[in-house]
C-alpha cells in the first residue's frame, strides 16, 4: 500500500502532562496522551468522557425556536389536529421519524408518517407531499432531517393551512423557510451550545422539550436512544460532546433492550448475542436501513422501526434484507463501471476532483459509487444521473475538505443542493453538467491541499508490543464509541518480525494472517492485515519491518487480543 505515515511525537511538557494525569486516574500515560489530544486533560473531564451522563445533556430549550416548537405541537394535539412526522429517506431521516412518531403515539392518535419517494419526488419536502397531507387534512407537519430549503413547498403549504416544524442539521441558506418554529443547531442566530446534533438527534431534543413542558418523565425517552445512537454512526457526526453521551447510552439500549424492529435487524445480520458497536452499525445495520430507500421506499424501514410485533418485525427485516443484496448487486456493477470511465478521462492526473455523469444509472445507489470514487481516487467526487430531465446526484469528500462549499461554489449552476462537509446532495439541468464539472473543478484546485489528495495514515501513538497488556486494552475500550473527533486509536509498533507462521488466507488468498514479535520483548502479537497479500513475500524474508494498527478483541477467542493491521512498511532507521 502507498499510505503517507504522519506521526508527531509528543513534546517533553505533553509527556510530562499525560504522566500527571496517569498518576491521578490509574491508567497508562500513553492513553492519557490520547485522551488530552480529544481535549480532556483533569480527573474530572475524564471521568465525564469514560462515564458519559444523561444529566450532561442540555436543556433542550436552550434551542432558539423550541419554545414555539413545543407550544405548537401542544396546540395541535389540544385541538386534535391531524399531524404528519415526515422524513428524509436515508438512515437519520428514517430513524427520526421512527422516534418522534413512537414517542408521540403513546400520547396521540391522530397523526401519520410519511417519507418521500426517492424515485418520483426526490428529497426532502416536495410538492407531491404537501398535496398529500392537503388531501389528509393535515395541519401540521413535522419534518425531520431536511426542510431547511424547502422555502417554496412551505409557503405553499401555508397557503392552504398546514404549519411546519422544521427539525434540521444541514446547513441552512440565509433565507429560511416560514414555518411555526426552525430547530437547527446550524442556524446563523443559533442559540444551542452544540452544533453537530444528527437530523435525528434534533428530533430527540424536541421530543425531549415536549416531555420536559408537559410533565413526563425523561424515563420514558430512553428507550428511543437506540434510534439516535444508530443515525450518529450512520451519518458520520462527531462523537464527542452531547453526541457522545446520546451515543454511549444509545449503544447500551441497544445491547440490554433494543427496539422490536432494530432486534430483528440485529437478527437478520446475525449479531444476536453479541456485543453491538458503532462498526456494526455501520457496516451492517445502517446499510440495510438504507437500502429500503435505495432501492424501494424508505417508508417501509419506518414500517420496521416502528413495528411492535416481532414476527411481523422479522418478516420486514428480511425483506429489508434483500433490498440490501439487491443494493450490493448494483452498487459492484456500478462502481465498475464509475472507475472504466474515471480511468478514461483525460488528464486524470492532473484534476483534483472527479465529476462523472451516466444517464442510466440507479439513483438509489450514486451516493455509495460516490464514495467508492473518493476512496480509490483520493479526490471530491460528485456522480451524476438522470431524472426526468435533471441531472441528480451525491458528492462526497476527502478527509478535511469542504465539498458542500465547493457546491454553493457553483449554485448559480444548480436547481437544488444540500448537506454537509463530507456528503452532499444536488441538481441541474442537464446543459449544465459541463460548466458544473468545469468550475467544481476550479473551485477544488484552487482550495484542495496537496496532502488531502493522498491516502494517508494519521498515527496517535507508538507502541512496543509489551505495552499492549489487558489492562491496557480495557482502558482503551473505554474509550468507545468511536467515530470522527473521537477515531479509534492507530498505533505504530517499529522492527518487528514474522514468529515463522505467518501465512496467507482468504478465499482468493488475498489476506494475511500474521504472528509478530517486535525485538523489545518476547511477546507473540496476533493480527490480520486484511487484502495486504502482497507484503507476504516480504514478511517471509524475515526482514524487520514497522506495522500501523488497532488493537481489536479476537471475536473468535473471547478476551484475546489481535492487531487490525492498517499497513506495512520495510523498516528503515530514522
Amino acid at each position: 500500500m502507498n499510505n503517507k505515515w504522519i506521526y508527531q511525537s509528543p513534546t517533553n511538557g505533553e509527556i510530562e502532562a499525560s504522566k500527571a494525569l496517569a498518576e491521578q486516574i490509574g491508567i497508562s500515560p500513553m492513553l492519557c496522551h490520547l485522551l488530552r489530544k480529544r481535549g480532556v486533560s483533569t480527573p474530572e473531564e475524564a471521568k465525564r468522557f469514560f462515564r458519559p451522563s444523561l444529566n450532561e445533556l442540555h436543556d433542550p430549550f436552550l434551542m432558539k425556536d423550541m419554545d414555539k416548537a413545543v407550544a405548537r405541537l401542544n396546540e395541535a394535539m389540544g385541538r386534535k389536529e391531524r399531524i404528519l412526522v415526515w422524513g428524509d429517506y436515508d438512515v437519520d431521516g428514517t430513524t427520526a421519524v421512527a422516534l418522534v412518531y413512537k414517542f408521540l403515539r403513546q400520547f396521540y392518535s391522530n397523526m401519520d408518517y410519511y417519507i418521500p419517494d426517492r424515485y418520483n419526488e426526490g428529497y426532502g419536502v416536495t410538492f407531491k407531499g404537501v398535496n398529500y397531507a392537503i388531501g389528509t387534512d393535515v395541519k401540521l407537519v413535522i419534518v425531520l432531517d431536511c426542510g431547511i430549503k424547502a422555502i417554496e413547498e412551505i409557503a405553499y403549504a401555508k397557503e392552504h393551512g398546514i404549519d411546519f416544524i422544521i427539525c434540521d442539521h444541514h446547513v441552512p441558506d440565509t433565507e429560511l423557510p416560514i414555518a411555526s418554529a426552525i430547530l437547527n443547531p446550524k442556524r446563523e442566530d443559533a442559540t444551542y451550545p452544540y452544533p453537530h446534533l444528527s437530523g435525528c438527534g434534533v428530533g430527540f431534543k424536541f421530543m425531549q422539550a415536549f416531555a420536559k413542558d408537559n410533565g413526563i418523565e425523561f424515563s420514558q425517552l430512553i428507550p428511543l436512544l437506540d434510534l439516535v445512537a444508530v443515525s450518529v454512526a450512520s451519518d458520520i457526526v462527531p462523537i464527542m460532546g452531547e453526541n457522545r453521551v446520546l451515543t454511549y447510552h444509545g449503544l447500551r439500549q441497544i445491547n440490554s433492550n433494543p427496539s422490536v424492529g432494530l432486534k430483528a435487524i440485529i437478527d437478520i445480520c446475525g449479531l444476536s448475542g453479541k456485543e453491538i458497536t458503532m462498526n456494526d452499525i455501520i457496516f451492517k445495520i445502517g446499510p440495510r436501513i438504507n437500502a429500503s430507500g435505495r432501492v424501494q421506499n424508505g417508508k417501509k424501514a419506518v414500517d420496521l422501526l416502528t413495528e411492535r410485533d416481532f414476527k411481523r418485525a422479522l418478516e420486514k427485516s428480511n425483506q429489508i434484507n434483500q433490498y440490501n443484496e439487491t443494493r450490493k448487486d448494483l452498487d459492484k456493477a456500478m462502481t465498475e463501471e464509475a472507475n472504466n470511465i474515471v480511468e478514461g478521462l483525460e488528464g486524470l492526473n492532473d484534476r483534483r476532483s472527479i465529476v462523472i455523469f451516466n444517464e442510466q444509472w440507479h439513483k438509489g445507489v450514486i451516493g455509495i459509487v460516490a464514495s467508492r470514487l473518493t476512496e480509490i481516487y483520493y479526490r471530491p467526487a460528485v456522480v451524476l444521473t438522470r431524472t426526468d430531465n435533471m441531472a441528480t446526484g451525491s458528492a462526497r469528500s476527502v478527509s478535511g475538505f469542504d465539498v458542500y462549499k465547493a457546491i454553493e461554489n457553483c449554485r448559480d449552476l444548480l436547481e437544488n443542493f444540500g448537506g454537509h462537509t463530507y456528503a452532499a446532495g444536488l441538481s441541474m439541468k442537464i446543459e449544465h453538467v459541463p460548466e458544473f464539472t468545469r468550475r467544481f473543478e476550479e473551485y477544488v484546485a484552487e482550495h484542495i491541499l496537496p496532502e488531502q489528495t493522498r491516502a494517508t495514515i494519521n498515527i496517535d501513538a507508538e507502541l512496543d508490543f509489551k505495552d499492549i497488556t489487558s489492562k491496557f486494552f480495557n482502558d482503551l475500550k473505554r474509550f468507545n464509541p468511536f467515530g470522527p473527533d473521537n477515531n479509534k486509536p492507530i498505533f505504530r509498533t517499529r522492527q518487528v518480525y514474522d514468529y515463522g507462521t505467518s501465512k496467507v488466507v482468504g478465499r482468493e488468498q488475498e489476506h494475511i494472517k500474521l504472528e509478530l514479535v517486535d525485538n523489545k520483548s518476547n511477546n507473540v502479537m496476533n493480527g490480520i492485515a486484511f487484502g495486504q497479500s502482497s507484503q507476504a513475500r516480504y514478511i517471509k524474508t524475515k526482514r524487520a519491518f514497522d506495522i500501523c494498527y488497532t488493537i481489536e478483541e479476537n471475536t473468535h477467542k473471547h478476551g484475546e487480543v489481535q492487531l487490525l493491521i492498517e499497513d506495512i512498511k520495510p523498516f528503515e532507521e530514522e
